[in-house]
Order: structure tokens, then sequence, then C-alpha cells
């Protein structure tokens, strides 16, 4: 999978801006969130998609963060295909593709867990491409 370099820093720049636009706890929380992400992964390639929504990718879609007035939320795409052993999903739990973690204002990540969701999102993704070849 090939990513524009100029798309990326683009991306990466709105992803700047929507964090300094929040100047209040969610962006504090998405900005902790991205460096989880890329601590996890530091291959990720962070995107902007449907209007205004940050997403991380590495051989697919990772993970999107959305921000809504109470909370900060992280999407899976394929989070039901996750093990969640410690329990961070906490939303999004009905469907049989995605799983989200909801945070709210004041509410500590578990940078450990979040970083295995990611790390097995990864592997995950890259299992699905290995058996399309």
């Amino acid at each position: 999978m090939k990513t524009d370099k100029v798309e990326t820093n683009e991306a990466s720049a709105l992803i700047d801006e929507r964090i300094r636009e929040l100047a209040d706890w969610r962006g504090e929380t998405l900005a902790r969130i991205r460096q989880i992400i890329q601590q996890a992964d530091p291959e990720v390639i962070e995107e902007w998609k449907w209007r205004g929504v940050p997403v991380w990718s590495h051989a697919g879609i990772l993970c999107t963060g959305e921000t809504y007035k109470q909370v900060v939320k992280i999407t899976f795409a394929k989070g039901a295909s996750l093990d969640d052993p410690s329990k961070l999903f906490n939303a999004s739990l009905e469907g049989n593709t995605r799983r989200a973690v909801d945070i709210h204002e004041g509410e500590q990540i578990n940078e450990t867990a979040l970083k295995a969701l990611i790390q097995a999102a990864i592997e995950l993704n890259a299992s699905r491409t290995q058996s399309k070849k």
C-alpha cells in the first residue's frame, strides 16, 4: 500500500490543527492517544477522512479518533476480531465489526492495554493482507 507523503503530511497537519482547536481536555486526550499510537507503531500512517476524522492506518485502518462534547472515542475498525484482555472496549459492543473506547474527562488511559490493542490490530491487518496474496 503506497501512501503519498504529501497527503500524509497534510493529514498530520490537520490532526495538529484539530488538537489545537479543541484547546481543552479533549485536545489533550486526542494528542495523548496519537502519541500512544505512534509509540506502538512508528510506521503508522495518519489520514484525514470522512470530513474531519483522524485515522491511523497500517496495512488498513487501525483506528479513528473522534471527539464529541462529552467523550473522545477511539474506534477500532476491526475491533470485534481483537482480543481485549484488559477490557478497554466500552462502546460499540453490539456490532460484528467495530469496537470503541470512550474516554471521558478526567479518565486515565491504560497506555499498555491501548498499545497492545494497536499492535493486535496491526497483526490482524497484516495477516489479512498476507492471505490476499
